[in-house]
């Protein structure tokens, strides 16, 4: 994956923290023999206590925004770059459907950050509409490894 080798040649880890992906971009990467030179860590932070205790996450920001949104994303990489020896941090979070979501967060708005040490975090929201479960998991992870590639420029 040329993701890892530029990481690899620049020296750089990359950390994940996923709600809605469970993992699946963690996965991904350590698939690939030889990742474990740049792949840091992952967080699994499916549920708001886990996105508080592992990343720091306050509880009020996720009650005011709730899960799903564009603070929480942000403080969700930042928080995994904060909690790892990682330079590069990728968060997830959204609504895989196919049932939680509302008019405000159909199924299918999925927040995606990428946090770079010393650099602004990156932020990107999709909306991919009532696709499948897999095919909203997969344009998530999709767009993430996109904001890590921004990240590394």
């Amino acid at each position: 994956m040329l993701i890892l080798d530029d990481a690899e040649q620049a020296r750089l880890k990359i950390c994940t923290a996923e709600s809605c992906t469970g993992g699946l971009l963690a996965a991904l990467f350590t698939d690939i023999p030889g990742s474990s030179s740049v792949f840091e860590r992952g967080f699994v932070t499916y549920s708001n206590r886990a996105k508080e205790e592992m990343l720091g996450i306050a509880g009020d920001v996720l009650a005011d925004y709730g899960a799903v949104s564009e603070p929480v994303a942000r403080m969700m990489a930042e928080g995994a770059l904060e909690a790892s020896r990682a330079n590069i941090a990728v968060a997830i979070t959204g609504v895989a459907g196919p049932g939680g979501g509302t008019r405000m967060k159909p199924v299918g708005t999925v927040h995606i950050a990428c946090a770079r040490e010393n650099r602004a975090v990156v932020h990107e929201m999709i909306q991919v509409g009532e696709i499948s479960r897999q095919d909203i998991r997969m344009a998530a992870v999709e767009t993430a490894l996109n904001l890590i590639q921004v990240q590394m420029r």
